[in-house]
């Protein structure tokens, strides 16, 4: 990569190209009628708290009907809302209501299988084999004599086979749980209707959608075995993997993007795809996604070079196609930020809340690190997505007791792995009250009291919370670091990431055991309440253009001293 990145002129920007989307996982944002999960009219009720908070857009993981065997990414119609959430009516007044408050939405869809329940599922059972209704699926005979082998070796990604038997003899393919089974993407009927789901959420007023699975879908039609073992909530990325990234996903992404392209507003799609970044850009081309998320961050280890090579791959992956990086630290399929940092380098954070050692977990250092990265990914060039309850600096739940786990993970994997229950742990928005202002009757999953003094009201206006760290840095954001898509790398020492972009504002994060002096120029904001230097863990930006307090200077002058330790 160049030293410097060409900035894209400024006639019109998009909303999403550089925008801050908040992450809404509907179950557990906020329950308005009490009934211990959360809800659309929840969502509704905290649209202020949102913007206030300086979001653009918020995505609400799936909110259709469901029988919630995986958290809603097992649809049973894409055309309405689960009456556990609400009405589709309500739906429609949130729509109305985030929009007058100038916030976007983005709905998930997910493409690649639907509930077991579904009506095309329940009538591709009925139908038989060789039906047109069993043709949306992937159902095959089996191996062996009678046929009692699946058609081969695959695996869900939740673990165990991904094949399941039906009572007449039949497989279907399901590569995650095995209430989840695959579309075939081959049938036009299915092209088809999600054509005609696009343009029903789109005549509702969504702004985007986020794509779930977007590398999957497709399959080699020879269903050949696998060789080796795929982690489990993992990608293999295998060059001409049979059912990961194959090229025949890119002809779906440019017809759904051209029924994007019929509207006469600023819509978008973000993929969600688990790809190696030297394939990233062919999903970013300008006739497919709008955006996908960046996971190489995600999954890289806390540490200088890690973050810098992360952070070079995907503004190069995302410029060779004209489009921008889209950052993230958190979702609800990761353990959350402020506990993956806490452990030492190198933990399978997956296995661990399982495998432990309890005592690995540092989570001061944890949640520090968590706001100095989180300020790193602010003032890159790009979207910022937020998981909810990061804000307020959550701590991943990954001590629920097992007889509580509701993730599939838990069961499929055989309870090698707990799953991702500990990420959807209903928010706290009051310090006190049963589910502490979740609802006002409990919460489907537990909460530790933890929560309780991390919630939104306990951090509301106290100097030095994550919450009002968030507010400020996204209100930085805007001012600073949206304007333009430069950035300028720095050499401020061996342990400091640095950069300077088209605004003049400088980032700078400190991965030493050293305090670092600060850069020329005026204290914007601080990872760390009062920092007067780059302390370790921490992180800084600056406007070269900002005179620095007096208390600043004296504080470089003696930073700068022969000898000195700080």
């Amino acid at each position: 990569m160049s030293p410097q990145q060409t900035a894209v002129p400024d006639v019109h920007v998009p909303w999403w190209r550089r925008g801050t989307i908040y992450q809404v996982y509907p179950r557990s944002f906020a329950d308005a009628n009490g009934d211990g999960t959360g809800d659309v009219d929840g969502i509704r009720s905290k649209l202020p708290y949102l913007s206030d908070l300086g979001v653009d857009g918020i995505w609400i993981s799936p909110w259709y009907p469901s029988p919630l065997a995986d958290g809603g990414y097992d649809v049973a119609d894409y055309r309405d809302i689960n009456p556990m959430f609400g009405t589709l009516a309500d739906a429609e007044r949130l729509l109305d209501e985030a929009h007058e408050l100038g916030i976007k939405v983005i709905v998930d869809l997910v493409p690649n299988h639907t509930s077991r329940e579904h009506r095309w599922f329940q009538a591709a059972l009925a139908a038989g084999s060789g039906s047109a209704e069993r043709a949306m699926y992937m159902f095959r005979p089996g191996r062996g004599d009678d046929g009692e082998l699946p058609p081969n070796n695959w695996r869900s990604v939740f673990g165990g086979p991904a094949w399941t038997r039906v009572d007449d003899g039949e497989w279907y393919l399901h590569l995650f749980d095995s209430s989840q089974p695959d579309l075939d993407w081959t049938n036009e009927r299915v092209r088809e209707e999600f054509d005609a789901i696009f343009r029903f959420w789109l005549d509702r007023g969504v702004d985007g959608f986020r794509i779930d699975v977007a590398h999957g879908m497709v399959k080699d039609p020879a269903l050949p075995d696998l060789d080796g073992e795929q982690e489990l909530l993992g990608t293999n990325f295998a060059v001409n993997h049979p059912h990961w990234d194959r090229d025949g996903v890119h002809e779906i992404n440019r017809r759904w993007r051209a029924v994007l392209d019929e509207v006469d507003r600023d819509v978008m799609m973000v993929a969600e795809a688990w790809v190696v970044p030297e394939h990233l850009g062919l999903y970013l081309r300008p006739d497919e996604y709008h955006q996908s998320f960046n996971f190489d961050f995600l999954t890289a280890d806390w540490g200088h070079d890690e973050a810098r090579d992360a952070i070079v791959r995907a503004l190069d992956a995302a410029q060779t196609v004209g489009s921008t990086p889209t950052w993230t630290l958190s979702n609800h399929d990761v353990m959350r930020h402020a506990t993956r940092y806490g452990l030492p380098k190198g933990t399978d954070w997956r296995a661990w809340p399982l495998a432990g050692p309890a005592d690995a977990l540092d989570p001061v250092a944890g949640l520090r690190r968590a706001k100095a990265m989180t300020m790193l990914l602010m003032a890159l060039p790009g979207s910022l997505y937020v998981y909810q309850g990061e804000e307020l600096g959550l701590p991943d739940v990954w001590d629920l007791p097992t007889d509580v786990l509701d993730d599939p993970v838990w069961e499929d994997s055989g309870h090698t792995q707990k799953g991702r229950d500990g990420c959807r742990v209903p928010m706290p928005w009051t310090p006190d009250g049963t589910s502490y202002g979740f609802g006002s009757d409990g919460a489907w999953l537990p909460q530790p009291p933890v929560y309780g003094e991390l919630a939104a009201a306990a951090q509301s206006g106290v100097d030095g919370s994550t919450l009002e760290l968030y507010r400020a840095g996204l209100d930085l954001r805007k001012r600073y670091f949206e304007a333009d898509e430069q950035l300028t790398w720095l050499d401020l020492g061996p342990d400091v990431l640095a950069f300077r972009r088209g605004t003049g504002a400088v980032c700078a994060l400190n991965y030493g055991s050293d305090p670092v002096a600060l850069p020329a120029g005026g204290l914007l904001l601080g990872s760390e309440p009062g920092m007067t230097a780059i302390e370790p863990e921490t992180c800084v930006w600056v406007d070269p253009d900002l005179r620095p307090s007096l208390a600043d200077r004296r504080r470089q002058r003696e930073m700068r001293r022969p000898g000195s330790q700080r």
